[in-house]
């Protein structure tokens, strides 16, 4: 037969009361701590490397940027070379050299009429610099949601008017010249 538990003892185990938090005596602590001279030259060991080593570190980065602002810098150049390298192909077309010769220096081919307009307006029709608007800020007499709200509305509910569908045959000139010039001679 097995004896029932003692009265006192709950199922989960015995109760314990709530300690009240330890105080630590940091003098007791600190004068628990034995430096030894092994230890103490460890530390110094450590602050020495460390006095050392912090401008090496920032040496160190400092030269990874400059190498990265420099190969940027290759990247850029080698771009560039490329892109004066398709010119330069481009201008071993003759075709491209034409267009050059016709638009950057106005070179015509034998027959040719070309007219330049230069500046077609009269000098009082020529704009003048725009004077300012306003030298104050004018408050708006409505607030712009509303108007937005408003102006879409109004988009929406507007009926689109379309007017009747003219067909217009464009005339294609004929390429071959006509026969009733008369040559000179």
């Amino acid at each position: 037969m097995t004896d029932p538990a003692p009265p006192s003892r709950s199922p989960r185990g015995p109760r314990r009361r709530p300690r009240a938090p330890r105080r630590v005596d940091v003098r007791r602590w600190l004068g628990g701590i034995r430096l030894s001279g092994f230890m103490v030259i460890m530390l110094g060991l450590v602050v020495l490397a460390a006095f050392v080593l912090v401008p090496t570190v920032g040496t160190y980065l400092e030269q990874r940027q400059q190498i990265a602002a420099l190969a940027q810098t290759v990247q850029l150049t080698e771009d560039e070379i490329a892109a004066l390298e398709a010119e330069r192909d481009s201008w071993k077309d003759p075709a491209f050299i034409t267009t050059q010769a016709r638009e950057r220096l106005y070179y015509v081919r034998p027959g040719e009429v070309v007219y330049l307009v230069d500046d077609d307006l009269p000098a009082d029709a020529i704009p003048a610099e725009q004077a300012p608007v306003s030298d104050e800020v004018e408050e708006a007499q409505t607030e712009w949601m509303s108007q937005l709200v408003r102006s879409v509305t109004t988009a929406g509910l507007a009926q689109i008017a379309t007017g009747p569908v003219i067909d217009i045959e464009i005339g294609v000139p004929d390429p071959t010249p006509s026969t009733t010039e008369t040559p000179a001679g």
